[in-house]
């Protein structure tokens, strides 16, 4: 059973090793200059500047959403960007970027948001065909 959540202090540390295995996918672990204290910091902080949705499975996390408020002038609304979505390797395929994604989207509609944005490295075909799968139209 799939439960989206969301993110809490307590989560720091399973995000940041996910964030630097994202990195290592990318091959860009060579610039992977996270911390603890910054990532709890901007999330959990007197000033978050982004916000975490973690997917979990029987009470364990196995994937997170990060993402953060934008706004268009030319819809005079605000938005979202999603910065990360990852899901451990041996849990993809079983519907859990579907979960954090389909939980953005209802954020996205709650806060009036005219967009929900992201973006996504040419070469991930895998990554691409998830966000086709649902419908997704590249901008």
């Amino acid at each position: 059973m799939i439960a989206v959540r969301a993110g809490r202090p307590a989560d720091v540390p399973f995000v940041l090793g996910s964030i630097r295995a994202l990195a290592e996918f990318e091959n860009l672990a060579h610039q992977f200059e996270g911390s603890a204290d910054a990532l709890s910091d901007h999330l959990f902080g007197p000033r978050p500047s982004c916000e975490l949705s973690i997917a979990e499975v029987d009470g364990e996390p196995r994937g997170y959403a990060l993402f953060f408020s934008t706004y268009s002038t030319f819809l005079t609304r605000p938005g979202l960007f999603l910065e990360d979505l990852f899901v451990l390797e041996p849990w993809r395929g079983r519907g859990l970027g579907r979960a954090l994604l389909v939980d953005l989207a209802r954020k996205a509609v709650a806060r009036g948001c005219g967009r929900l944005e992201w973006s996504v490295l040419d070469w991930n075909r895998r990554a691409i065909d998830f966000y086709d799968s649902l419908g997704a139209k590249p901008v």
